[in-house]
């Protein structure tokens, strides 16, 4: 008796399933380098934009120049800070080793310059130095309302680029960025009216000032009490 053939075809399922497992790695691969490509240039382009900001808002607030020792001191204050966080966020891709007794002393020196700049709270002193320094002017309430928008803008682009978010991050806290904005709004407006005796003007403008820190709390509030502790 012959034996039967035995069975060579093998199963579509089978076939099926070894052909997809090679595709399905393969078009896993460009998406994971696509997207840390992407990942890559939006961090490089919110750097960018940090550094932008924090060199804008330090010359806006020079304009015009003051010729006083003090303003200098601030000035040369609010340059150093911005450019001391410059070269921490565009250095912070740089890893610190923990154990540096066995590099050569140039490398040594490199890393101390790199934790050095990682101490200090360079955007705050910034931020500090810059309002400083605007006060420092004549009254100007839209240059100073510009300054201030400029100024909360360079503190969430630095946030941003420090901590790798996108800024659709910001979504949830949009009411108080809106809210900010208003009153920034409302102050600049009130400060360039005249200054009115009392009357019937101040109480309209205390009226309105008072419904702004209302409607302001009314926003800010529901988000502070439901925002879930960590």
């Amino acid at each position: 008796m012959t034996s039967p053939a035995p069975d060579t075809t093998a199963s579509p399922t089978a076939h099926g399933t070894a052909s997809a497992t090679p595709d399905k790695t393969a078009s896993a691969t460009p998406d994971k380098t696509a997207s840390r490509a992407g990942a890559r240039r939006q961090t490089v382009m919110t750097v960018a934009a940090a550094i932008l900001l924090g060199a804008a808002c330090v010359a806006w607030s020079t304009i015009p120049e003051l010729h006083t020792g003090g303003a200098t001191f601030l000035l040369l204050l609010a340059i150093v800070c911005v450019t001391g966080g410059a070269l921490r966020l565009a250095l912070s891709w740089i890893p610190l080793p923990e154990d540096t007794y066995l590099l050569a002393m140039p490398m040594r020196a490199w890393l101390r310059f790199l934790m050095f700049i990682r101490v200090p709270p360079w955007e705050e002193g910034a931020a500090i130095a810059i309002v400083w320094l605007e006060v420092l002017h004549p009254s100007r309430p839209g240059h100073t309302a510009f300054l201030g928008a400029a100024l909360i803008a360079y503190l969430i682009t630095v946030h941003l680029a420090e901590s790798g978010a996108s800024p659709a991050t910001l979504r949830p806290q949009a009411p108080m960025l809106a809210t900010g904005a208003c009153l920034l709004a409302l102050g600049a407006g009130a400060g360039m009216l005249p200054a009115t005796t009392p009357g019937a003007g101040s109480a309209l403008l205390r009226v309105v000032a008072a419904v702004a820190v209302i409607a302001a709390a009314g926003l800010v509030l529901p988000y502070v009490t439901t925002r879930p502790r960590r």
